[in-house]
């Protein structure tokens, strides 16, 4: 892997992350609003699960 490739994939996550705020930016005001409501252990889990997929994914395309 090349760092292209790498670059490419950072820019296609700011791209993806940057839709919802843009697209409606209520909407993720009131998503963020709950997120800061959330226990540590439940963000942890959500990135651990984020992390997992990521991986899964990218076993899958290799």
């Amino acid at each position: 892997m090349n760092g292209d490739v790498l670059v490419a994939a950072l820019a296609l996550v700011l791209v993806i992350e940057g839709l919802l705020p843009f697209l409606s930016p209520t909407r993720w005001r009131q998503m963020f609003t709950q997120l800061l409501g959330l226990q540590d252990g439940q963000i942890r889990f959500f990135g651990l699960c984020s992390v997992l997929l990521g991986l899964a994914v990218l076993w899958l395309v290799s």
